[in-house]
């Protein structure tokens, strides 16, 4: 096996501190919040200098706008993969909820960062929101209308369809030691995890399958 050139080695070992960085920023910033968090704290957790660091992030603001990027490249990827008119839109739906559930699970700090921006309203990274999130929402929303004009689902609010899809998986990493606390337990489990997602798939499929919509008289 020839060894890794020099410079392929400077990119790999780059790209692993920038890594390592951005995951224990994640850490702080979920806990401590933008206000509370200091450059100098995750340095020194990483052991390292807060001049090092700053090499690689020049601001706090920069490592923050960082963090907020790579979820929100997550949840748009999902997103996109929603917008398939081509798909069986329980499939689509029953994927998406898992994916976002799975998110939850296995990223809870970076659901909480993202969570706790727009809590306080949006002030760093409303800008992104408006820009990213919208169009494809937009996207999504016109995909809705098309089943459902085709007849392939019942006619939905696809708007608060998705927000209160966002609002129920994203709550099991956002308010995941509530809920520890009232189950009287350290941690949730991936038992949690699976029985949240089979009662959030049979609510959302409900409200979508032809004949089950209810209609405000």
């Amino acid at each position: 096996m020839k060894n890794t050139p020099p410079v392929k080695r400077r990119v790999l070992n780059r790209d692993k501190l920038e890594a390592d960085i951005v995951a224990e920023a994640v850490r702080v910033f979920a806990e401590c919040g933008y206000e509370g968090t200091s450059i100098a704290t995750i340095a020194d957790n990483l052991g390292m200098s807060k001049q090092n660091l700053m090499y690689y992030f020049p601001s706090k603001q920069a490592l923050y706008q960082r963090v907020l990027d790579d979820v929100l490249d997550e949840w748009l990827d999902r997103m996109e993969h929603l917008a398939d008119p081509g798909k069986d839109p329980e499939d689509v739906l029953r994927t998406y909820i898992q994916a976002k559930l799975k998110f939850s699970r296995e990223q809870p700090y970076a659901s909480r960062v993202y969570a706790m921006e727009v809590i306080s309203g949006a002030p760093l990274y409303g800008l992104q929101i408006r820009e990213r999130v919208v169009p494809l929402l937009r996207k999504d929303i016109e995909v809705f209308e098309r089943w459902s004009a085709e007849g392939r689902i019942a006619p939905v609010n696809a708007t608060h369809l998705l927000f209160a899809i966002w609002a129920m998986t994203q709550s099991y990493a956002d308010f995941a030691t509530q809920m520890a606390l009232v189950l009287d337990r350290k941690a949730l489990t991936r038992k949690d995890f699976d029985d949240a997602e089979q009662l959030i798939t049979n609510m959302v499929l409900a409200a979508v399958r032809n004949g089950m919509s209810i209609q405000r008289g």
